[in-house]
């Protein structure tokens, strides 16, 4: 048996033996119309891992002629090199040379390559080749280089380059790496308010067909149970939404649309694809945390935060984590960090890009790591220690779609980079590594299920939970967030921000006039302005501001001052008196508030404080409440003055836009006093005489009848 492992061992080797080697000059004189018009491409590699020397490995493809010309002289042959790569970083040098100069220099004149017929233009002719890994000259465990060229009498035109993990039994058993794929479920907002008003009609095509959304459950319905889903519960309310009537914004107003059947069998597709994997409650409407943490508005993360695992737990019925947050591009710095570890649901767990984490040993330029870090570590804030797990930037990006890419080719990078890592030298332990395609990608479900089932194959790798990722003792000293201008510059600006934090205020201020302080709903509407989706399309995101806007002014204006106005003066009788201001409450919910008046010249009017003053004002739905108010004007003077009326809440708030009163004092009292002390004087003295005239009438009277009385 062994003679004749030998003797194969020595014929394979005389019958692949390099003949041929391209060197660079050779390549450069390739014509280059045939270069740009003629194309090769590898459909299938099988086994994408063989396993024993002597396994057959076939390769097999296309050549297709585009040049507009019919091409004779073509030759199809396979590459390869027989030294293994050292490490990840020499595959990417590989894989992104798109010279033929730099193609492996082993080509077979036997087995490893095909003459083509006359190629007519337009047409295409498949190639397929046999070898094993000894004929190949593979040795050891490890990742190779493998190309397919095509050439014209010799002269390589066109190549596909590829990797190929030859993974026979090792002397030591490789350490399993733990892998936790984490996968989002997020959009955009498309509503503005929660009003069953849609600001665009994307959703209904996102779900149908081949549409992003109908992909991503596509996905979710095949996944393992260990993959960690991040969903954004904004979603799935307007999802539930639409499975009712509901209105779509067009340039000409309003469309009614009727109950979309697609939305609730979306969501209950979902729902069901979903119920036995860990699933994460994104934030409500992925609002731009690091961009609110920087803008002042400090109470939004943790509102989101707590009503996306509402919303969340009450659509999918389940319960879900809110105590990992990813953010938005994955990058967070120190500040934002801190907000979201004091928030009520305490963030113990973020997600991030590699770049905003960096091993301190990279981060100091010191010698480049020639291994893979392990992806959790540890990050300190004011409210104590935070897990950090960072996802591994090759492997998330192959689970997106790439241009020039195709199934294969990432299934053969996937293997090679996850076995690099299990080989890497030093490594004895095992690490985690995590993948995090972007948070809202456009999947092809065949290449993600593809890569999901090639990692439940793979010996060397374990599939796990997000939340299994602890640090440990593989874990490496990270340099602390590394957040940049630039990375500060793709926020959402102040500038953009700057209308959301006045309506969330203006909206705060419709729960502190209640009675019963009940939420003013208006929560998710500011949310969503906030989205972190906004930063690509500020257009949109102005415009549902604007509507949010709009509709909190609205309802704060349903509490108003009435009878204001230039042309409505309220009369003041004299110097001193008592005016009475009216507020009218629309709000449908009983209200509490202080009115407060100023004059707005003392030298004219003066408000007179008294102690009722301080005393709420509580008003019933749909009713009025009136104050009267204390005012002096000024001796001597008549005409108009004005005060400025401002609602104010409980806890002294300006509540809406102060109102100008305008208050027409007539000074009439000084004037009238004088009259009727005059008028009293006449009529005393009237009196008066009129008391003596008949006083000496009676003395007459009297003395005429002593006269008589004497007489007689």
């Amino acid at each position: 048996m062994i003679r004749k492992t030998a003797l194969l061992a020595v014929l394979s080797a005389a019958l692949l033996a390099p003949v041929l080697a391209v060197t660079p000059s050779t390549a450069a004189t390739s014509a280059p119309s045939s270069r740009q018009s003629l194309s090769v491409a590898i459909a299938s590699i099988t086994p994408s891992v063989p396993r024993t020397a002597t396994e057959v490995i076939k390769f097999t493809g296309t050549v297709r002629n585009d040049s507009g010309t019919d091409m004779t002289g073509l030759q199809v042959r396979l590459r390869y090199d027989a030294q293994k790569l050292p490490d990840r970083a020499s595959m990417s040098t590989y894989l992104n040379d798109q010279t033929t100069a730099t193609l492996p220099v082993n080509v077979s004149t036997r087995t490893s390559y095909m003459d083509l017929q006359p190629l007519a233009s337009g047409s295409s002719a498949r190639w397929e080749f046999q070898a094993t890994p000894v004929q190949l000259g593979l040795r050891e465990f490890g990742v190779y280089k493998i190309a397919v060229d095509i050439a014209q009498y010799g002269v390589p035109l066109q190549a596909q380059r590829t990797l190929l993990t030859y993974a026979p039994p090792t002397p030591q058993k490789l350490p399993r790496t733990k892998l936790a794929v984490a996968l989002p479920v997020i959009d955009q907002p498309h509503r503005a308010t929660d009003e069953p008003v849609f600001v665009d009609d994307k959703l209904s095509q996102a779900i149908s067909g081949k549409g992003r959304l109908a992909d991503l459950l596509a996905i979710a319905q095949s996944a393992p149970s260990s993959v960690t889903w991040f969903v954004e519960p904004s979603l799935l309310d307007d999802l539930a939404v639409m499975s009712k009537n509901y209105k779509v914004k067009t340039k000409d107003g309003e469309q009614d649309r009727p109950a979309s059947a697609a939305a609730g069998q979306w969501l209950q597709a979902m729902r069901t694809a979903l119920a036995a994997s860990p699933v994460v409650a994104v934030p409500y409407a992925d609002p731009d945390i690091t961009a609110l943490t920087h803008q002042g508005l400090d109470d939004q993360p943790g509102r989101a935060i707590r009503l996306g695992g509402q919303k969340a737990k009450e659509l999918l019925g389940r319960d879900v984590k809110t105590t990992i947050n990813w953010p938005a591009v994955g990058l967070l710095d120190a500040d934002a960090l801190d907000l979201l570890a004091v928030s009520d649901d305490k963030v113990d767990t973020v997600l991030l890009n590699s770049t905003n984490l960096p091993p301190r040993q990279q981060a100091q330029a010191q010698a480049p790591l020639t291994f893979t870090p392990d992806a959790a570590a540890t990050l300190d804030t004011v409210n104590g220690p935070v897990t950090a797990l960072v996802a591994d930037t090759e492997l998330s990006r192959l689970f997106e779609p790439q241009a020039g890419s195709s199934l294969l080719l990432s299934t053969q990078r996937f293997v090679a980079e996850t076995a690099m890592i299990a080989t890497e030298p030093g490594q004895v332990l095992p690490r985690s590594v995590v993948v995090a395609p972007s948070r809202r990608w456009d999947p092809n479900p065949a290449l993600v299920t593809g890569l999901l089932d090639t990692a439940k194959r793979l010996p060397w790798l374990q599939l796990t939970s997000l939340e299994s990722v602890k640090p440990g003792k593989a874990s490496v000293p990270r340099a602390g967030l590394t957040y940049t201008d630039q990375d500060r510059r793709e926020e959402l600006s102040g500038k953009y921000l700057g209308p959301i934090k006045e309506a969330a205020a203006q909206a705060e201020l419709t729960t502190l006039i209640k009675s019963t302080r009940t939420p003013s709903g208006f929560d998710a509407a500011v949310l969503r302005a906030a989205s972190s989706a906004w930063r690509n399309n500020t257009r949109m995101g102005r415009a549902v501001t604007s509507a949010v806007s709009k509709e909190v002014t609205e309802r704060v204006n349903r509490v108003q001052i009435t009878g204001v106005g230039p042309d409505r003066p309220k009369t003041l009788a004299g110097s001193n008196g008592e005016v009475p201001i009216s507020v009218k409450n629309s709000s449908g919910a009983e209200v509490k508030l202080y009115i407060d008046v100023k004059s707005a010249d003392q030298k004219l009017l003066q408000i007179i404080p008294r102690k009722d003053r301080q005393e709420l004002l509580t008003i019933g739905a749909g009713q009025s409440g009136t104050v009267q108010v204390s005012m002096n004007a000024t001796p001597g003077t008549s005409g108009d003055a004005t005060v400025i009326v401002q609602l104010k809440t409980a806890d002294g708030k300006a509540y809406g836009e102060p109102q100008r009163l305008t208050i027409r004092t007539t000074g009439y009292t000084g004037i009238a006093s004088v009259i009727v002390g005059a008028a009293l004087t006449v009529m005393l003295a009237a009196v008066v005489t009129r008391v003596l005239r008949r006083r000496a009438e009676r003395r007459r009277a009297t003395a005429a009848r002593n006269r008589e009385s004497e007489a007689v």
